[in-house]
């Protein structure tokens, strides 16, 4: 029950990130990179304090559950992402033996694409033989495409632009737009019982700071402590009233036949 929460993930995974600790200078920039990750993850978490307004309460539903459908989502873009890019990237380059650069040309930049970002590197027209390098040397700079006999990029200009105003035309029109209209139909289907969920999200709001203890870190091992002890007194007591009453059980069979 506590794990099906999202802001119980969110408190657990910001405390994680905040007990990596930086007890040496190796281990410095990594921790600075966590810290900020977790100062994402406190901020995410501040949103549960909007869930009690009944206007903002329900956008908080909204927003996860589109969150939700955009991950289900991106399986189905992913394959058109990887087809378009790895046979892209494939045709262009030749023999690329950097990880990093290609993970970049197959994945990243055909991810990029959907945005906005035309590339500039599947034809001669804009294409600049300064952004790359011609037999992949230099760390900076992606691998130039494949030379012909003239020592300039040869460009199967007719595959390779006819393979991305098709992949634009579904990564771009089909299944943004399919996405938008699950948008809508997550809208739509949480804003017709808006005031329901409201009073619901209010109720656990409500329930889950009085269920916890009042003081806040680091003092909140005092309530800890005084929980421990008043349970410690709660046994105790109990252990008395059994005691008490195991006593009675005997002294009436004692007593009984006589």
């Amino acid at each position: 029950m506590y794990i099906n929460d999202l802001w119980n993930i969110l408190d657990v995974l910001s405390i994680i990130l905040f007990f990596y600790f930086r007890l040496t200078t190796e281990l410095f920039y990594p921790g600075k990179i966590l810290l900020c990750i977790d100062f994402v993850v406190f901020c995410l978490r501040l949103m549960a304090i909007f869930t009690i307004s009944r206007t903002l309460g329900p956008k908080i539903i909204i927003v996860r559950r589109m969150m939700m459908d955009m991950f289900f989502f991106m399986f189905l873009l992913s394959i058109w992402v990887v087809a378009y890019g790895v046979a892209k990237q494939a045709i262009l380059v030749h023999n690329e033996n950097r990880l990093g650069w290609i993970i970049r040309g197959a994945v990243y930049e055909p991810y990029l694409i959907i945005f906005g970002e035309v590339p500039s590197n599947i034809d001669n027209t804009g294409f600049d033989m300064n952004s790359c390098s011609v037999n992949g040397t230099d760390p900076l700079k992606p691998k130039c495409p494949m030379m012909n006999e003239n020592q300039t990029p040869a460009f199967p200009e007719w595959l390779t632009i006819i393979m991305l105003c098709v992949y634009l035309l579904f990564a771009n029109i089909l299944l943004l737009n399919l996405l938008i209209a699950i948008f809508n139909f997550t809208f739509q289907e949480v804003q017709d019982n808006t005031d329901r969920i409201w009073k619901f999200q209010r109720y656990e709001l409500i329930k889950e700071y009085h269920s916890r203890p009042a003081a806040p870190p680091p003092f909140i091992i005092l309530s800890h402590l005084y929980l421990f002890f008043r349970s410690m007194v709660l046994i105790c007591s109990h252990l008395c009233r059994l005691k008490l009453i195991f006593q009675s059980i005997i002294s009436c069979l004692i007593i009984a036949p006589y």
